[in-house]
């Protein structure tokens, strides 16, 4: 007897893709139709996407408050006290210090700065809060930066300090040319940035030499060193020749302080708060997803029962539920991302700038294809017994 002749592998692939491409369109058909259930579906989509995504560009966003400083002082390199993890003072660096700075290979520039707090009178008789940064000329490596009224070159003025235009009203209605008390002396307002206010009080700038004078720094001492490494070289290498040179100090490049500060953040204050918020909404999210697919699937029993009476396999309505969870998966994505686009454009402000960076608006997709696959995996186990036998 003659065997059967076998279907060349051509055509089964061919075939398989056809069966692939009917239930996945049977799916969305199916997904359209049921309206009601369509709209449950991506509402819970679309709250996984909005809570997660708006909790994270949150947390993005306070932590570039608490970097930006790092981020915009112009070094390659920071020189600063021993066992430094944040941007605060410790104990002072000498002059020692940044002449050994300024005389290693590959160091172009190596600039003092001073940073402290500092106390402005308004002219109600209140007090208020500042950080005051004192930055040497001619480099300002420390800022000023987005300025918004003003010039930075203005510091060489006397007794003249730049503060943040969000906190004018606050610290006694500031106009440029304004005088005020800050620290025990009078000083003149000579600009305004934008946005520079971190966790604690906000940025005023001045030259070196006169915050000195206010903090009562020693002309001596210093908070940190900023260096500026020579055109092709490593700040990497230079940062082991510093640390080297300066076995008494931490010596960091740019961005091993910027991960510094964003590691110890989440350690001690964010990590737990906004992962819980962002863990909640995808709960939340993945709850109403598997709830609305489940009953999206107890609602067409008699059709997935006739479905495998005309021949569909098991795998072939694994491949609808499949086709249905991507589809949800993408347009609730996208409705979710645009929200929260609008969202977070609404409360950008001086004190928050709330930061989406473009890794999540491809990994929300991906998470939201995740969740709903197993939503609908859930669906599948739960009714194989009604229908899938």
């Amino acid at each position: 007897m003659t065997p059967a002749p076998k279907t060349p592998r051509r055509h089964r692939r061919a075939w398989f893709g056809y069966r692939a491409r009917a239930m996945a369109a049977l799916g969305v058909e199916m997904m359209i139709y049921d309206k009601p259930k369509l709209a449950g579906t991506l509402v819970g989509v679309v709250f996984a996407v909005v809570l997660s995504l708006q909790q994270l560009s949150i947390l993005f966003g306070l932590l570039d408050k608490n970097t930006m400083f790092v981020d915009h002082a112009g070094a390659d390199v920071w020189i600063t006290p021993a066992g430094t993890e944040q941007l605060q003072p410790g104990a002072p660096l000498s002059d020692a210090v940044l002449m050994r700075a300024r005389t290693t290979p590959g160091v172009a520039i190596a600039e003092p700065l001073v940073y402290s707090g500092a106390v402005i009178k308004t002219p109600m008789g209140a007090s208020e809060p500042v950080t005051l940064v004192g930055t040497a000329a001619p480099m300002r490596l420390g800022g000023p930066w987005a300025m918004v009224a003003g010039d930075p070159d203005v510091l060489a003025h006397p007794d003249t300090v730049i503060f943040e235009d969000a906190e004018r009203n606050k610290l006694g209605a500031l106009n440029l040319g304004s005088r005020r008390e800050l620290n025990g002396r009078l000083v003149s307002v000579g600009g305004f940035t934008w946005g520079l206010m971190p966790f604690g009080p906000p940025y005023a700038f001045g030259d070196i030499e006169l915050v000195r004078e206010l903090v009562r720094v020693p002309a001596n001492q210093h908070t940190f060193v900023l260096v500026r490494v020579d055109a092709g070289e490593d700040p990497d290498e230079v940062a082991a020749r510093l640390g080297a040179a300066l076995p008494e100090t931490k010596v960091m490049t740019r961005a091993q302080f910027h991960d510094s500060i964003v590691g110890r953040l989440i350690a001690d204050q964010l990590g737990v708060s906004f992962g819980t918020s962002t863990a909640f909404g995808l709960l939340v999210g993945f709850a109403i997803v598997a709830l609305s697919m489940f009953s999206s699937v107890l609602d067409h029993i008699r059709e997935f029962g006739t479905l495998k009476a005309i021949g569909c396999t098991n795998f072939d309505l694994t491949k609808l539920l499949l086709a249905q969870s991507i589809g949800y998966a993408v347009f609730g994505s996208l409705l979710g991302m645009a929200l929260v686009t609008g969202m977070s454009e609404g409360i950008r402000s001086p004190q928050l700038v709330p930061i989406i960076v473009p890794e999540l608006y491809l990994l929300a997709p991906a998470a939201m294809i995740l969740l709903c696959m197993f939503a609908s995996g859930l669906a599948l186990l739960r009714v194989r017994g009604m229908v899938f036998r």
